[in-house]
């Protein structure tokens, strides 16, 4: 029964995420694209997942401080996040993170300032009448709380099963 618990509470944890395409698409950590607009039209939340995509032969990610942000400095980097050319990170604390690709494409524009807030507290179901997806390549909390009605019910189940 612990086991079936301890499943729900990660369960339910990773549910309520999002996976936001940084820039709005699939293939968007590229040059052109005005990363400081994109920022400012998101709500990204703390849990939520960051999701790069780029030829990773020409381009990489790396999460700077500030200065580095400001200034694209790519040395003493906090992490490289550059795995495969489709790569994720999640976002984990309530803050401004800073991610620029490293050598001369920064200063062209390949940086951007993400802001996240803390989650939303799940809404109420007298609240869900008339919820609208989030737009911008952000995907809707709403699917998110159906999956985790879903994840927490099929637990629920198979735990009565068990029994």
């Amino acid at each position: 029964m612990l086991v079936v618990l301890m499943t729900m509470v990660v369960t339910v944890r990773m549910v309520n995420a999002s996976l936001v395409y940084v820039g709005g698409g699939k293939e968007t950590w590229r040059p052109n694209v005005n990363f400081s607009e994109w920022s400012a039209r998101q709500n990204i939340h703390a849990g939520d997942w960051l999701y790069f995509g780029f030829d990773k032969k020409l381009y990489n990610v790396l999460e700077v401080n500030k200065t580095g942000y400001e200034g694209c400095h790519d040395v003493g980097f906090i992490k490289n996040i550059t795995r495969g050319g489709r790569d994720v990170f999640q976002v984990n604390e309530a803050k401004t993170y800073y991610f620029i690709n490293g050598g001369g494409s920064c200063f062209g524009g390949m940086k951007v300032a993400i802001n996240v807030e803390n989650p939303q507290p799940a809404p109420s179901p007298s609240q869900l009448t008339g919820v609208k997806s989030i737009k911008n390549g952000s995907p809707s909390r709403f699917g998110g709380l159906v999956a985790t009605l879903m994840a927490v019910l099929t637990s629920v189940l198979l735990a009565w099963a068990i029994l």
